[in-house]
């Protein structure tokens, strides 16, 4: 934003010589402001004295700085929104990748169980015995 050439001490000076009876001509032609300006400036400082029109810039400055944290806190809360979804997404998939290996191995084992190897299952037909 480009930077005025009065200050905000200066503006309310300016504004308390309108106040005491100096013409908005005169003003404008004394300081070499249009009379929009002068508008503006008592928009903004009109009835402020000094100290307050301070209190007033460190406001707003504190207010833009808070503006830009949370600002940057919420694209911080929406990136890990996302991050968290996608690898909730993989996990869930895997999950049941997990689950459904989980259910094969189990059917494996319970086939298994109590099952003796006989010789029976590993003689091959017409294969000669005794050798």
């Amino acid at each position: 934003m480009k930077r005025g050439r009065f200050s905000e001490e200066q503006i309310i000076g300016i504004l308390k010589e309108a106040e005491a009876g100096i013409g908005l001509a005169e003003l404008t032609r004394k300081y070499g402001v249009s009379e929009g300006t002068v508008y503006r400036w008592k928009a903004r400082f009109g009835g402020l004295e000094v100290n307050e029109a301070r209190r007033l810039k460190r406001l707003e400055e504190e207010n833009r700085r808070l503006k830009h944290i949370v600002a940057d806190l919420t694209l911080d809360n929406q990136v890990l929104k996302a991050v968290i979804a996608k690898t909730s997404r993989a996990q869930g998939e895997a999950g049941s990748d997990r689950v459904r290996d989980r259910a094969l191995w189990a059917e494996r084992e319970k086939g298994m169980r109590g099952h003796r190897a006989d010789e029976d299952e590993f003689r091959i037909p017409g294969a000669r015995e005794g050798r």
